[in-house]
């Protein structure tokens, strides 16, 4: 596996935040299988529920997406691919509007909203401004590498 792999023992992948072609969740996403491939991924997993998001939106299989990571392809390659073989091709507005509306995602329903409230207490015990996924993530990331919340 190539040196770019994370170690996800020791640091967390990209924030969910963070874009590649516009798309957000990818590098994240990025980190976590080059993470799997090299064994380094510790409690991270790739191909998981928020993963699935951007393979669905952009219409990737996630194995596919698994042995372009493994030819050793780095996140402009990946791209490339990416757009070269994604079922949906949504347009450069599609992509801005989907992960706009991602960062702004937060529980939809009681269920959500209970385990997403147990995860943010958990994380950031004395925060009262943990509310989109996206910032729980950040949060959680954080105070699971030592940060103090």
């Amino acid at each position: 596996m190539p040196n770019s792999a994370p170690d996800l023992t020791k640091s967390p992948p990209r924030s969910a935040r963070v874009r590649l072609g516009g798309y957000n969740i990818l590098p994240r996403a990025l980190d976590k299988g080059r993470a799997a491939l090299a064994g380094t991924n510790g409690e991270y997993h790739f191909a998981c529920p928020l993963d699935q998001r951007f393979l669905e939106f952009a219409g990737i299989d996630a194995d596919a997406l698994k042995a372009q990571l493994a030819a050793g392809k780095g996140d402009g390659e990946i791209l490339e691919w990416i757009r070269a073989n994604a079922k949906s091709k949504p347009t450069e507005n599609e992509i801005a509007a989907y992960s706009a509306f991602n960062e702004q995602r937060a529980p939809g329903d009681a269920d959500s909203r209970e385990f997403f409230n147990g995860e943010a207490k958990r994380a950031g015990p004395h925060r009262d401004d943990i509310a989109t996924w996206f910032e729980l993530l950040d949060v959680d990331d954080f105070a699971t590498f030592g940060g103090k919340v």
